[in-house]
C-alpha cells in the first residue's frame, strides 16, 4: 500500500490559542496535498520555558484546546492526525508531555507519554531538567492503522534505540519522534539519529519538528524529516520557520528492507562479562 504522509514544522509560541490557529492552517494545507497521515511537532500547543507562564495555560486532556482542535480537524479532513505532543496537566502539579493520535472520525485512538526526560547540561551553559516538571511515561506504544503499524516516541526518546527496537519487533513499520530539538544538539545529531533508527529497524521514520527562535527565547533545530527503511531521506524541511513536508510512503519497502538485512530476526541473546581491572603493573597475555 502507498499513501501520502506529512510532517508539519512549526515555531510554536506561548499562546495556545494562536498555536491552534496555526495548527489548523498547516494541517489543512497538508491534507490539501493528499496526506492521510499528518504529524505535528513536540509541544504543538506551546513552547513555554517559564514554569509560571506554562501553568497559566495548562489544561487537563478533556479541556485542552489542541486536543479538541485536532479531533475536529481529523474529522473535517478525513485523516489520521498525530499531535506530536502537547503539555497536559495531571492535576497534581506535574505535567505529561503527551502525544495523541486521532482517527478520521475524530475519535482519539491512543496517546503516548514521553518516556525519556531531557535532563542534560550542554555547552555554553544550556541546561535542561524536564523531570522537574514532567512525569515520564512508562509504556511503549504501537498503533495498528489501516495503512501501517505506527510506533511512538517523542524527541529525546530517539537517543534510546531499545525503545524503537521493541516497537519494530512488535510489528511497527513506521517509527516516529516528533521533536523540539535544540539547535546545538540538532546540528550535531538529528539527521544521523533519525537515519540510524530507520536503518537498524528497517522502518520508515517520520519526525515533525519545531524550528527557529521561539517567544520564550528557545531556539530549535527544525529540519522535519521523513526517512525510508534504507536510510534515504525522502523529504526534509529547512532549519527555520513553518513547513509542510510530504512524502509518498510505500509500506512494502519495509518488508523489502527487512528481507535484505534481516537483523530483527538475526538478533541473539548474549551474556556480558566484565573482567576485573588489572592490578597496577599487571600484564595481559
Amino acid at each position: 500500500m502507498t499513501f501520502k504522509a506529512a510532517a508539519i514544522q512549526m515555531c510554536s509560541g506561548v499562546d495556545t490559542e494562536r498555536n491552534a490557529v496555526t495548527l489548523r492552517r498547516l494541517v489543512r494545507e497538508a491534507a490539501g496535498h493528499g496526506a492521510i497521515y499528518v504529524q505535528t511537532p513536540e509541544m504543538t500547543g506551546a513552547v513555554q520555558r517559564d514554569r509560571k507562564g506554562l501553568a497559566t495555560i495548562l489544561r487537563d486532556e478533556a479541556n485542552d484546546i489542541i486536543v479538541r482542535t485536532a479531533s475536529e480537524l481529523a474529522s473535517e479532513l478525513n485523516i489520521h492526525l498525530h499531535i506530536g505532543s502537547t503539555a497536559i496537566s495531571l492535576g497534581d502539579g506535574m505535567i505529561a508531555n503527551r502525544g495523541f493520535l486521532f482517527s478520521p472520525t475524530g475519535a482519539r485512538i491512543c496517546s503516548y507519554d514521553k518516556i525519556h526526560m531531557f535532563d542534560v547540561d550542554l555547552d555554553n551553559g544550556e541546561s535542561w531538567r524536564e523531570s522537574s516538571v514532567y512525569r515520564p511515561g512508562g509504556a511503549a506504544l504501537v498503533a495498528d492503522l489501516p495503512f501501517a503499524k505506527l510506533g511512538f516516541g517523542i524527541c529525546y526518546d530517539v537517543r534510546f534505540p531499545a525503545l524503537f527496537r521493541a516497537e519494530a519487533m512488535a510489528g511497527a513499520e513506521i517509527l516516529t519522534a516528533p521533536a523540539a530539538f535544540t539547535r546545538q544538539t540538532g546540528e550535531a545529531h538529528w539527521e544521523v539519529l533519525l537515519r540510524a533508527r530507520a536503518i537498524e529497524n528497517g522502518a520508515f521514520f517520520i519526525a515533525a519538528a519545531q524550528a527557529g527562535i521561539h517567544e520564550d527565547g528557545r531556539e530549535t533545530f527544525g529540519h522535519s524529516m521523513i526517512v525510508d527503511p534504507w536510510g534515504k531521506i525522502l523529504a526534509s524541511a529547512g532549519g527555520t520557520g513553518e513547513a509542510v513536508v510530504l512524502a509518498d510512503i510505500d509500506i512494502s519497502a519495509v518488508a523489502a528492507a527487512r528481507a535484505k538485512i534481516p537483523n530483527l530476526k538475526n538478533g541473539r541473546d548474549f551474556a556480558l562479562d566484565i573482567f576485573p581491572t588489572l592490578a597496577k603493573g599487571g600484564v595481559t597475555v
